[in-house]
């Protein structure tokens, strides 16, 4: 028997394990799926904001996914070798280089639409419960930030 410390660091009570447990297994749906064009989950994330927002320099999608540039430069170099994306300079900005997706990026999007049918299935859940799921864990998120952003 464990012994209470008082400190309430039980495993099964941290809401960032729930969180990271919930996160692996979402993750998990949707491997074997993106597999089938090719595509990692992470690589799912930064297609689906150019699928959504169009052509983008790198800061910008890693500022919609909420990380740092060079977590987001791999992914687009990978996206780019696959052919799904492809890099082009500016016309009036020689130094701003935009990720745009190529035809077969662009192509892809009703396979990947069709995985994330899948997923919904999977989970059993209403558009209603995951639409408000999503929805707590936005709030969740700003409340986060608000946090960090009055003690930065």
């Amino acid at each position: 028997m464990m012994l209470d410390r008082g400190f309430g660091l039980e495993l099964d009570n941290q809401l960032c394990f729930a969180l990271y447990a919930a996160t692996n297994a979402v993750t998990r749906l949707y491997r074997p799926l993106l597999a089938k064009v090719g595509m990692t989950y992470p690589q799912y994330l930064v297609m689906l904001v150019l699928w959504q927002d169009g052509p983008r320099p790198i800061g910008k999608i890693a500022e919609r996914l909420r990380l740092g540039p060079s977590a987001v430069v791999p992914l687009v170099d990978q996206l780019q070798r696959a052919g799904f994306v492809q890099r082009r300079k500016d016309s009036t900005d020689r130094r701003m280089v935009y990720i745009e997706l190529t035809e077969a990026g662009a192509g892809i999007e009703r396979q990947v639409a069709d995985a994330r049918e899948v997923v919904v299935c999977r989970l059993g859940m209403s558009e209603f419960e995951i639409a408000k799921l999503r929805s707590e864990l936005v709030d969740l998120t700003a409340r986060i930030n608000a946090v960090d952003a009055e003690t930065a």
